[in-house]
């Protein structure tokens, strides 16, 4: 019978002792979305009498064998594995210092009940392991590694997978500590025979755990080792091409079609360590994406250091065995020991990682190098470092640890990986304009701007942003923020607020619009227009690049705009494969043309219902280089199809900000529109 599984035995604990474990980093009934989950507390009062023991995790319904976890100094930190639903586990404290009682129930118990909710409906993040066409399929190991595990593709798998259920639970309590709520990516699952811990290698149970594909190269092991990229070698060189190999063979292994974005966090494993001229081939820490495919890649080189099970986690990231180089990497000169090379290889491999969902590199954080303390996270004191030369033993607590940067954790906040069921669907059109009108610049975004960063002349990391994205207030993003530059520049640090002022202006919809030079934007005589009745119009942030050959500016103002006699009646778009030109037809017949009349004979028109009082509102526009497809928007909430090419470029509604409206058309013209932005008037 499962020891806890009954009301008698719940009530026969002694959970009311004093040093019964105390989970501080998750409540009660909590819903949770990741496998494995990382938690932590304290035995007791840690001020008045630290103590040593073990936390034994006694897991739902025997789901999953109990593992063990040190207390030091009265603190513990533990990684639990979850069943989808309710999980009720028992946590059991155990010291060679306290009484344990005279019976079989434990002394010092409590109990936490979290529910683990699977996130199947969001895109996952797959694993992938990289081997040449004619590679054996093993890693660099020691002799005495060699000996006690092996070094094939086994135990590599099994690690890969381990590793990657690290980051998740890393990136899961970084995300809820940021304020951001229990949130995480998933990584795709299959069911197959567990790894996660000892017990399962043993009796072969089946569990639905991480999936690690096994993609062939055409290219050979040396053709992958040839290709060097090691930070220590100055004289790499083809520094892209292993990202271009993986690229390749994971395009061809998943059948990538247009429009289905994947994944893919990929690892080499014919990296191997040249002690001759002391450089890891065959490896590449890099990250990014091309569109359709969002991808990683990284070495094998510290894969043994890497914990294979729940089990082996602590004793991975406590082991002070000093790096042979005879037969292994010391990666930067920062691996000098066992548990520094698994805090190099995990951890850099996640950089890439966060590179892959978008992360930039930041000034603090994993996205620095802070993952040389990632064992922090999972430890409650650290050993002896050969590269801080730290005597170790000091009790770890959570402001030591290893963090995501906040910028990091708000891009994963909209990242289409980290979303929740309770979220609302997002929309099609992430996109950021930009408006200069009197009294400033004004920002929107039809799903709310979140935030935005402020750069100055030289710097290539963001050191200051500002935030409208209130996760514990329950309202949404402002879709239009105010700019003024006196309040930006008073933001920046003193010595700074001279200098060119650079923006990016996020969407919670994952859009990015970049001002490169705000001073100039915010320079209303720059984008001023006088309308023939004396008003101010003011051109908008401008889509296409207008550098088609042949590209001549062109400029339209409507002249319903100023006129009130006349009546917009009728609007023909003219378009291919792309938009040539946009026409405006009046109740008296006069007619005005932005751009030309090219593409399908005679264009395509959109009438408006004038006996109703509708009017032009907006555009919707696919653009990219030119103007490849266009959609009317008018007050009564009708669209028109999208003209042109519906599926080129990437989408950005074009709507005047609240209390102006469309005064005329901005932009340019070659072969067809390559550039387009929106007059607007009050």
């Amino acid at each position: 019978m499962n020891s806890f599984g009954t009301n008698a035995s719940q009530r026969s604990l002694n959970t009311s002792s004093l040093l019964a474990p105390r989970v501080l980093s998750i409540t009660d009934n909590t819903w949770t979305h990741q496998k494995v989950l990382l938690i932590s507390g304290t035995i007791g009062d840690p001020s008045l009498k630290p103590l040593d023991g073990t936390l034994t995790c006694c897991h739902h319904q025997d789901s999953f064998p109990p593992t063990n976890w040190p207390v030091q100094d009265s603190h513990f930190k533990a990684l639990v594995h979850l069943q989808p639903g309710p999980n009720r586990l028992r946590l059991d404290f155990t010291s060679p210092k306290v009484s344990s009682g005279t019976t079989s129930i434990p002394a010092h118990s409590s109990f936490i009940q979290i529910n683990y909710l699977p996130l199947n409906s969001s895109p996952p993040l797959h694993l992938a392991i990289i081997l040449g066409k004619d590679s054996p399929g093993t890693y660099d190991a020691v002799p005495e590694r060699l000996q006690r595990e092996g070094n094939g593709l086994d135990i590599a798998t099994r690690k890969f997978r381990m590793a990657a259920y690290l980051w998740q639970a890393f990136t899961g309590e970084q995300m809820y500590r940021n304020g951001l709520g229990r949130r995480c990516f998933r990584i795709e699952e299959q069911w197959q025979p567990g790894t996660l811990t000892y017990e399962d290698q043993n009796t072969g149970t089946m569990r639905n755990e991480a999936k690690i594909h096994i993609i062939r190269s055409n290219k050979t092991m040396a053709e992958i080792r040839d290709l060097d990229l090691a930070q220590q070698y100055d004289k790499a060189t083809k520094k892209g091409d292993l990202f271009g190999i993986a690229g390749d063979a994971v395009k061809e292994y998943f059948q990538l079609k247009p429009g289905q974005k994947h994944y893919v966090s990929c690892l080499f494993l014919d990296t191997h360590w040249d002690p001759k001229v002391k450089v890891v081939r065959g490896h590449a820490a890099l990250g990014g994406g091309d569109g359709d495919l969002q991808l990683a890649i990284f070495g094998s080189h510290a894969l043994q250091s890497y914990p294979a099970s729940l089990e082996e986690v602590v004793p991975a990231f406590s082991d002070c065995t000093k790096t042979d180089t005879a037969y292994v990497a010391n990666d930067c000169n920062e691996s000098g020991s066992n548990w520094e090379a698994a805090n190099i290889g995990i951890g850099a491999h996640m950089h890439e990682t966060g590179h892959l969902f978008g992360c930039p590199h930041q000034e603090s954080g994993v996205m620095l190098r802070d993952y040389v303390r990632l064992n922090r996270t999972f430890t409650c004191r650290e050993p002896y470092s050969t590269r801080t030369k730290s005597p170790g033993q000091r009790l770890v607590l959570q402001q030591d640890e290893c963090a995501w940067h906040r910028l990091d954790c708000l891009r994963f906040r909209f990242h289409p990986c980290f979303k929740l069921p309770s979220d609302m669907t997002p929309s099609a059109d992430g996109s950021v304009q930009v408006w200069t009108v009197d009294g400033g610049v004004l920002a929107t975004a039809p799903t709310g701007v979140a935030w935005i960063e402020l750069y100055t002349e030289g710097d290539d990391l963001c050191r200051t942003h500002i935030e409208y994205f209130d996760p514990t207030s329950g309202k949404s993003p402002p879709a239009h923020v105010s700019l003024t530059e006196s309040d930006l520049r008073d933001r920046l640090p003193r010595d700074k607020r001279n200098k060119k002022l650079k923006l990016e202006i996020y969407s919670t919809g994952g859009g990015k619009h970049v001002v490169e030079d705000f001073s100039q934007l915010a320079n209303t005589k720059n984008c001023r227009v006088r309308l023939p009745d004396g008003r101010w119009g003011f051109r908008g942030s401008k889509l296409g690049f207008s550098q088609m050959e042949g590209s001549q500016p062109q400029e339209v103002i409507i002249d319903s705009c100023y006129i009130q006699t006349k009546l917009l009646k009728t609007i023909r778009v003219y378009h291919g494969f792309a938009v040539d030109g946009i026409e405006f037809f009046y109740e008296d017949s006069e007619s005005q043309l932005f751009g030309k009349r090219g593409g399908k004979a005679g264009g395509s028109e959109f009438t408006l219902d004038t006996r109703r009082g509708e009017l032009l509102m907006g555009f919707y526009l696919r653009a990219g280089l030119w103007i490849d497809g266009l959609q009317i928007l008018t007050s009564l909430g009708r669209k028109s199809e999208i003209f042109g090419n519906p599926t080129g470029g990437s989408g950005h509604t074009l709507l005047p900000p609240r209390g102006y409206i469309i005064a005329g058309i901005s932009g340019s013209c070659a072969g067809w529109l390559d550039g387009f932005s929106l007059i607007i008037t009050r």
